[in-house]
């Protein structure tokens, strides 16, 4: 029998445990274990049934559970203290309270006091399913430490329905997925209402007039509110309650209009956020990734429609305050739409902006530089030309980054291509466990924060620690026996066959983790080149290795299905059975059992295709040493007492020679150091070599890899520059942007006719010495230009014997004299500083005060 209506019915608490809706609500809870302890005692068993979720526990007490908890006092008091614990935690001041005030100082009392940040994917708690991988997790962990911090955020996102999808194996290990239906009333949110309680609703146009509502829920994680988007409502049409079903669900106009919801329909739902709760509206708008990108496109709008600006005008106010971070080193990994669906949607009868006309909407997409295709749309490009500031998510990917979109500014070196890079970290208190805190304060004091855990972690007892680290592994043992059972339930295998369940894997033994997605560059399978060798690792008697290997694949995916259903036989040959497994539905629950019960952490991808990777800085964060390629984050931080960087075969172009070279560096590093070093033991049984290099992990490694470290650098670094750039373009009813739209108008007008005549230097002897000082001279033509309005550059190096310049430092030239035909001269003065071969060129760039960099134009003149 079905149920025709389905309602939903809140626990009413009594007013004495009135705080717990409060404390279910707030998303603090997944990493603030006090609080975690109150729900869980409430009904131990109905805690560990419902994965550890407080809404659920709350959602099934009855009227006398009620009663029973309301009297129990010291239950009433412990809850009234959490209460006002997560009032102080929301109030007081913290870093960028105490340290922020001193930054806006050149824009008098003007202060940052709200940040947009947006991505299709945030993951918080296994509990709000709204992530698939790396950039959600990574999204997840920027809004904690943003709330931990006290940086002012508010997340923007989307709400689906069934979010990513949960995965088992069937008897030939061949992945299926379920997508399990989430009802937002059962999870920790809350619909974002107008005064007169009716839910906001958020309206699209779409093609041939039909239109695309969306509601918003809205967590509450810390300090940051998430505004989560979801198309579910009755006014849609059936095809478009589906828009926001699924996480990276559907294809072509559903996955398009998944980017319009976000990215329009996110910048209205942050104005009627604010407008009805009194909130600032953001002066800085982040886009995590290229998915929001459409999210300055309807800034431009609103300031053409209510401010007068031109498109132009709009587009220059727009860029000043918004920073876009591209999150992939493969092409392939970029969100492209065919033009003629971009024509559609934003056609007259469709999305068409008001003040945005089609034609300059797809400039901004455009693949309009060698290489591109000017069929396709890419949301990455518009993200960068949307965005004053760009970066990418670890030094080498930043490097990465830079060639891979060196297009979009002809004729500047690689190194000046304006994207940088902050380097990701990871939530401490989300992925540390429980027991390495506890462990830590006993003997660091009970107040020892986060950072200094790290720092002072040579001061805990070394014995201490690994009894702890054992603890881990058991613990992580438990945790995948059941996950396997479950897993070869769904397989079809009978409960009479488990029974070797019960004791597989070894507390004491060497543990390695390996938790990816199942693209193909992160090589899944590069451990099975030579799976004899690998089988003698996994069986040796006196050195025993288990493996525990986790990660899905697209749906769409059957090359990385096929990887996994490989992994999955392989672990099922009874020669390793239960020494090497494939746990299913890899998730933040998993991953949290998983990072602190292994002793290694293994990532051999594909270099230089991992932007960052951050599972490895969490395994770090719980005791345990990387073996990894030299990619992402590891490339940057590895420095040989950390753990162990796998050789690579870097110039082999034969993908299955450079695979066979790199796993067989793989197997010598284990035989020959990894493993004798784990089982090195001295006289009371500890592991002194792997001990020392674990300390030197947690103490170097720990500070950097935190997330708190990685919001303050975006903080400084992008923030708030942004916000100046954003205050300037917009003082004196947009001063800044007229004029800086203005000139970029005149300038790419003019450019045309900038060129360098002639160039000579005075002071050269024969024999030139460190210490000479030389005169440079350039005429340059610069047209209709004024010699202000440009910047004339010397630069000089080191040169090769092809005459390439490298190293390059840059001495600007002063115009002195002016002459017919729009003909200027450019002086300078350079003293030698180096010694060896050097060369130098003269350059012209546009100069303009509200520009963030020399390249951001993409205009350069050489001779």
């Amino acid at each position: 029998m079905k149920a025709i209506r389905r309602l939903h019915v809140r626990t009413v608490l009594p007013q004495t445990l009135a705080p717990l809706h409060d404390l279910a609500l707030n998303l603090r809870w997944s990493w603030h274990p006090p609080t975690r302890d109150i729900f869980a005692s409430i009904d131990p068993e109905l805690w560990q049934a419902s994965g550890h979720d407080p809404v659920a526990v709350l959602s099934s007490l009855r009227t006398a559970d009620m009663d029973r908890l309301a009297a129990d006092e010291s239950f009433v008091t412990r809850v009234h203290e959490a209460a006002a614990d997560l009032e102080r935690y929301l109030t007081k001041p913290r870093w960028y309270q105490q340290e922020g005030a001193g930054r806006t100082a050149e824009h008098g009392d003007r202060e940052l006091r709200s940040i947009a940040y947006f991505s299709p994917e945030f993951g918080i708690t296994s509990v709000l399913p709204q992530y698939s991988g790396g950039l959600g997790i990574l999204a997840g962990d920027h809004l904690k430490a943003a709330s931990d911090q006290g940086i002012p955020i508010v997340g923007v996102g989307l709400f689906y329905t069934s979010g990513y999808f949960a995965q088992r194996f069937n008897a030939e290990g061949w992945q299926q997925e379920s997508y399990p239906v989430l009802d937002p009333d059962d999870l920790p949110l809350s619909l974002l209402r107008e005064e007169d309680g009716t839910p906001v609703v958020v309206r699209l146009a779409m093609p041939q007039g039909g239109h695309l509502d969306a509601r918003v829920w809205r967590a509450q994680v810390g300090r940051v509110p998430l505004l989560l988007l979801d198309s579910d409502v009755e006014t849609n049409d059936a095809a478009r309650r589906e828009v926001t079903n699924r996480l990276y669900g559907g294809g072509g106009d559903q996955r398009l209009e998944q980017e319009m919801l976000l990215g329009i329909g996110g910048v209205r739902a942050l104005r009627a956020y604010s407008r009805i709760t009194g909130a600032p509206e953001p002066t800085v708008y982040h886009t995590n990734e290229g998915h929001a990108g459409f999210q300055g496109v309807e800034r431009i709008s609103e300031l053409v429609s209510r401010e007068g600006l031109t498109f132009d005008e709009a587009l220059r106010a727009v860029r000043a305050g918004t920073v876009f971070t591209t999150h992939t080193p493969v092409p392939a990994g970029i969100d492209r739409f065919d033009v003629d669906a971009i024509r559609a949607h934003f056609a007259e009868d469709g999305c068409q902006l008001d003040g945005v006309p089609l034609d300059r909407l797809l400039a901004l997409g455009a693949e309009d530089y060698e290489g591109g295709d000017r069929s396709r749309f890419n949301m990455a490009v518009m993200g960068m030309r949307l965005g004053q500031r760009v970066n990418g998510v670890s030094r080498l990917h930043g490097a990465v980054s830079r060639e891979m979109f060196s297009g979009l500014w002809p004729g500047f070196d690689l190194d000046e291509v304006p994207i940088g890079s902050v380097t990701n970290g990871v939530h401490a208190g989300t992925w540390v466990d429980r027991k390495l805190y506890d462990l830590a304060k006993a003997h660091l004091g009970p107040e020892t924060a986060a950072r200094s855990v790290f720092t002072r972690i040579h001061e805990v007892p070394i014995d201490a620690f690994w009894r702890t680290k054992r603890e881990l592994r058991a613990q992580l043992i438990d945790d995948a026996r059941a996950r396997l059972k479950t897993s070869l339930r769904d397989r079809g295998v009978t409960e009479a066959e488990l029974g070797w369940t019960e004791d597989v894997l070894d507390p004491d033994a060497l543990t390695i983790g390996f938790a990816r997605r199942g693209a193909t560059y992160k090589r899944l399978t590069l451990m099975l080149r030579d799976p004899e060798r690998l089988k003698k690792l996994l069986n040796d008697p006196e050195r025993p290795v288990q493996l525990l290997i986790a990660g899905k694949s697209h749906p769409a995916d059957d090359t990385g299905k096929a990887l996994i259903q490989q992994m999955v036989r392989f672990t099922d040959d009874p020669e390793v059975r239960g020494k090497i497994l494939y746990l299913p539905n890899y998730d933040i629950a998993m991953a949290q059992q998983l990072y602190p019960g292994c002793d290694v952490w293994l990532n051999n991808p594909l270099r230089p295709f991992e932007a960052c990777g951050t599972s490895g800085m969490k395994a770090a964060l719980n005791g345990a040493l990387n073996l990894s390629i030299l990619d992402g984050w590891w490339d940057e931080w590895y420095d040989g007492q950390n753990g162990w960087a796998i050789p690579t075969a870097d110039g082999v172009e034969d993908p299955d020679r450079r695979d066979d070279l790199e796993s067989a560096a793989l197997y010598e590093l284990l035989e020959r150091t990894v493993v004798p070093t784990f089982y090195d033991r001295d006289e009371d049984g500890l592991p002194q070599r792997w001990l020392e290099m674990v300390s030197h992990t947690l103490s170097t490694l720990g500070p950097k890899v935190l997330a708190d470290r990685m919001v303050r650098d975006y903080t400084e670094q992008y923030y708030w520059p942004a916000a100046h750039a954003a205050w300037s373009a917009a003082a004196d009813d947009f001063a800044g942007a007229r004029d800086l739209a203005a000139y970029v108008e005149q300038v790419h007008a003019s450019w045309p006719q900038v060129r360098i005549d002639h160039v000579d230097a005075d002071g050269l002897s024969d024999a030139p010495q460190i210490g000479d000082e030389i005169s440079v001279h350039a005429f340059v033509g610069l047209g209709d230009l004024d010699p202000h309005q440009v910047r004339v550059q010397m630069a000089y190096g080191r040169a090769n014997a092809e005459d390439t310049l490298t190293d390059l430092e840059y001495v600007d030239l002063e115009p002195t004299q002016s002459y017919e035909e729009g003909r200027h001269r450019f002086d300078g003065r350079m003293r030698l500083a180096r010694t060896g071969a050097l060369g130098w060129t003269v350059r012209v760039l546009p100069r303009h005060g509200q520009l963030a960099g020399a390249a951001e134009l993409g205009l350069v003149t050489l001779p």
